[in-house]
């Protein structure tokens, strides 16, 4: 990423779609969030239609003419989805291929298979951070707890000491590791490098998932020793397909756009020659729509054709994974127009302003934003889309280091302390039979290790970067 000053940044910007004071733009900002909150808390309302309420909430607020907060909220909605958009779908497509095929089923069987007794909370995180990496956090829930409740019935252990590493692995892939929506979008609004984000998010990520998972997982089996609800326990369906994908195939698929990304990152810092033709090349391939699109086709043969599935059937699948993702999509797109609604009406400035006189770091203070956001809508998207739109103008002059350092911090806050208006807590607290203060003590405290552990990581690489 080219360094530029800030100053360079605002003479070469649109001009602001309001002309309001640093007070008037922060009490903007806050009846902004305040409406998206209440929109979704209160009245239940989508996130999109929350957030472009909102949207058009802060250009009020902020005093600018409806036509310019309309113009800035399409046009934030419009570059986002254009930027993120093709890598959500790519992304879908390839976790709708590992489950319908049975990659993921031969992943967790295999790994199973190998572990016992105290290695098995170490076999679950690490089961749902290889199936974490190209799923959606939902769609991971979904595919992971059934196996997550037939292994505690079959093991006879208890649910905490299974589950936590399990949920740990997704909500940490989720957080911080693009190709998910959150981290992607981050990447997009702060200019970081992809490459450099998901070498740096895989170094945070590995002792965060350790001391969040399986160290933790012993403390809450202890304040919640429950065993797996019998009604929630899966009785698998008589399976259709003849074959499965071996091992060794599908979890090459599923690390293939991660090798291809990593290439292309190290030779970015190795050779740092644009005119390099090895650099021409791995920039191409390992750009992360051509990375994404080489493992959707390369896992039509790894998964789908070695799962025996006829020409219809894959089709089929590639259908079915779209369809889900449009709410993703427009949740995704309406924070990236609410972003570019901040961006324009100059609250990225503002926070400049104000924190000149702050001593609190840049990568702190997108994790405190992030972590505010988080804990008002309940939203880790909501929450990373709205933080790195704010915190925006602070990774114009970081180096490329710092700028993705600055996205895992968003990201990682954007995990904090999980609790009643997000979706996740009423999922973990339905799969696995808990009441609300049994979820609190587990899920809740798990999220917020994660978000605590991996800003304390952020910083110590700050200091090395």
């Amino acid at each position: 990423m080219t360094s530029l000053s800030v100053e360079t940044l605002a003479a070469d910007a649109v001009e602001p779609i309001t002309s309001a004071g640093n007070a008037q733009l922060g009490i903007a900002v806050l009846a902004g969030i305040a409406v998206i909150v209440l929109l979704i808390t209160k009245f239940k309302m989508h996130a999109f239609l929350a957030l472009t309420i909102g949207s058009l909430a802060l250009g009020s607020f902020a005093g600018a003419a409806p036509a310019k907060t309309i113009a800035s909220f399409t046009a934030g909605l419009g570059s986002t989805v254009a930027g993120v958009g093709v890598l959500i779908a790519l992304g879908a497509i390839l976790g709708k291929l590992l489950a319908d095929s049975g990659g993921a089923d031969q992943i967790v069987d295999t790994i199973l298979a190998k572990a016992s007794g105290r290695a098995m909370p170490w076999a679950m995180v690490l089961i749902a951070s290889i199936i974490g990496l190209p799923l959606f956090f939902e769609v991971g829930i979904v595919l992971l707890i059934p196996v997550v409740l037939l292994v505690a019935k079959r093991g006879n252990y208890s649910l905490m000491r299974i589950g936590v590493p399990a949920l740990a692995g997704l909500s940490v892939m989720h957080g911080l590791i693009p190709p998910h929506p959150g981290p992607l979008v981050a990447i997009d609004a702060l200019g970081a490098n992809l490459g450099v984000t998901l070498a740096l998010g895989v170094l945070v990520a590995i002792p965060t998932v350790i001391i969040a998972g399986p160290v933790f997982s012993r403390y809450a089996a202890r304040w919640v020793d429950i065993k797996a609800p019998e009604k929630m326990i899966p009785q698998r369906p008589s399976e259709e397909l003849e074959r499965r994908p071996s091992f060794g195939a599908t979890l090459a698929t599923i690390l293939l756009p991660v090798v291809l990304m990593l290439v292309k990152a190290l030779i970015d810092i190795v050779v740092d020659n644009p005119e390099n033709h090895v650099q021409r090349i791995t920039d191409v391939i390992g750009s992360p729509l051509i990375a994404l699109l080489a493992a959707v086709i390369v896992g039509m043969f790894t998964l789908g054709r070695a799962a025996g599935f006829t020409k219809g059937r894959l089709s089929t699948t590639v259908e079915k994974s779209l369809a889900p993702i449009a709410g993703v999509l427009l949740i995704v797109g309406a924070g990236g127009g609410f972003k570019q609604t901040l961006i324009d009406a100059g609250v990225g400035q503002m926070i400049l302003d104000f924190s000149k006189d702050w001593s609190i770091p840049a990568l702190l203070l997108g994790w405190l934003i992030a972590v505010a956001i988080r804990l008002a809508t309940g939203s880790a998207t909501v929450a990373t889309i709205s933080a790195a739109g704010l915190v925006a103008p602070l990774a114009a002059d970081m180096s490329t280091s710092h700028a993705a350092l600055l996205v895992l911090a968003v990201g990682a806050g954007s995990l904090f302390f999980s609790h009643v208006n997000d979706a996740g807590f009423w999922l973990v607290k339905e799969y696995f039979g808990m009441n609300v203060g049994q979820t609190i003590k587990t899920w809740s405290v798990m999220e917020t290790i994660i978000s605590v552990v991996s800003l304390a990581f952020i910083l110590l690489l700050s200091l090395v970067l």
